[in-house]
């Protein structure tokens, strides 16, 4: 490589860089190669999988043409969604990938990272280095998602087996829910064009508000279980019709990972099974559930406009008293803190919305196979605000906009009231 000094903005993506990938191989310190390998539904990809891919993209889209592929099977292999691209090994079959095997997988990401700090040295191309940050924030998406997908694979495990050792523990005290009023009006939402967004965060645009209040933090365990306790998964009337159907095929009767201890609950996590902890926010539900379960609590889901205005009227405090996130490497949510405003708006569990996701007024994906990144997502999924136990503190921005299918459970999801 050369010595000579990087260009100010090509030095902090390679700085970047560095650390997002270093951060990936950090969350597979403590796995075996048979950790690695598992695939436990088809929503849910190998590990082994994630850091392929997250490699792929950058080989595919940032280095390209210019440098001789690892291996010309991976462009299959590795390729997600990206239709553009060419053929892609089935999703629902990523688990009978044996090979290439983990070590293979970790060259792979040794060559790619090595082209990648020589390409950076003289590249100027502001389009090339766009593609480059996207790709950080790609990655920075499938830590999570590394983190999430493992959990499901080992709640399938009988043994029931800790990822990490537990964290000290916190103090079981529920901060009272209160909630804080906002007089709504013609607002904005949107990115706001400083720094990074994906495309599906903009234009920014107006949007009317009524008057609404918010929950000060995100429900918890112990309220939800009261939920349970009062019928909520046997009344009809607390359901969307669809969400009653899905519950009922599936056997819904608590979350995720909930199981029935003596008069209570116990709840498996990244550290294994553990009693319910009332405290703790409740997480790993459903839109379905969350919405049943504010109607029995006699509110509703926030919209995403409000949240955002919400989070917006907080400013750079709302991401600075963040509840637990990647960063503190605690892996699971923790009770709201006590405090004035809203606690927990970033951080913890991801916030179910009652909003569609949808394009904004004025969208237009980016051109290419780039452009299939979020565009071609926006039919049949609900959004979700505010980043969860799992997300990197330098991913998250008050405009950001996570979508799943409204039934999705395995991810960190959880959910506050409005009214």
């Amino acid at each position: 490589m050369s010595a000579q000094p990087l260009p100010r903005w090509n030095d902090e993506l390679a700085q970047a860089y560095r650390t997002v990938r270093q951060t990936t191989a950090s969350l597979c310190e403590d796995l075996s190669a048979e950790d690695c390998q598992l695939q436990s539904m088809a929503d849910a990809s190998p590990v082994k999988w994630h850091l392929a891919h997250t490699t792929w993209f950058f080989e595919t889209f940032v280095l390209g043409d210019r440098v001789e592929p690892f291996d010309p099977a991976y462009r299959v292999l590795f390729n997600s969604y990206y239709v553009g691209v060419g053929e892609r090994h089935p999703r629902a079959q990523r688990g009978l990938l044996s090979r290439p095997s983990l070590d293979d997988v970790w060259a792979y990401r040794r060559h790619v990272d090595a082209h990648i700090e020589r390409w950076l040295v003289d590249t100027t191309d502001p389009a090339q280095l766009a593609l480059l940050e996207l790709g950080l924030h790609h990655e920075q998406q499938h830590q999570e998602l590394i983190l999430t997908d493992l959990k499901h694979h080992f709640g399938c495990n009988p043994l029931a087996p800790a990822y990490r050792p537990a964290p000290k523990a916190t103090t079981d005290v529920h901060s009272p829910m209160r909630f804080v009023h906002f007089e709504g009006g013609l607002c904005e939402i949107g990115h706001a064009g400083d720094g990074f967004a994906f495309d599906n965060e903009g234009p920014r645009h107006r949007v009317w508000l009524e008057p609404f209040e918010l929950a000060n933090r995100l429900v918890t365990q112990g309220e939800f279980a009261a939920f349970i306790a009062d019928g909520g998964y046997r009344r009809p009337e607390l359901w969307l019709s669809e969400g009653w159907d899905v519950a009922q095929a599936q056997r819904w009767q608590a979350p995720l990972y909930w199981q029935p201890n003596g008069d209570g609950w116990s709840s498996f996590s990244l550290h294994g099974r553990r009693p319910l902890a009332a405290a703790e926010p409740v997480c790993h539900i459903s839109l379905f559930e969350a919405d049943a379960f504010a109607r029995w609590a006699g509110a509703r889901l926030p919209t995403e406009a409000e949240w955002e205005h919400a989070a917006d009227a907080g400013g750079a405090q709302a991401l600075q008293d963040a509840g637990t996130l990647l960063d503190d490497q605690r892996f699971h949510p923790a009770p709201a803190r006590q405090g004035r405003g809203l606690q927990q708006l970033f951080g913890d569990c991801w916030e179910w919305t009652a909003s569609a996701y949808l394009p904004y007024p004025g969208y237009a994906p980016p051109q290419g196979a780039v452009g299939e990144y979020n565009g071609k997502f926006m039919i049949n999924q609900m959004v979700l605000r505010g980043g969860s136990c799992a997300t990197p503190r330098s991913h998250l921005r008050s405009s950001y906009r996570n979508f799943f299918p409204a039934a999705t459970r395995w991810q960190f999801s959880g959910l506050r009231l409005a009214r």
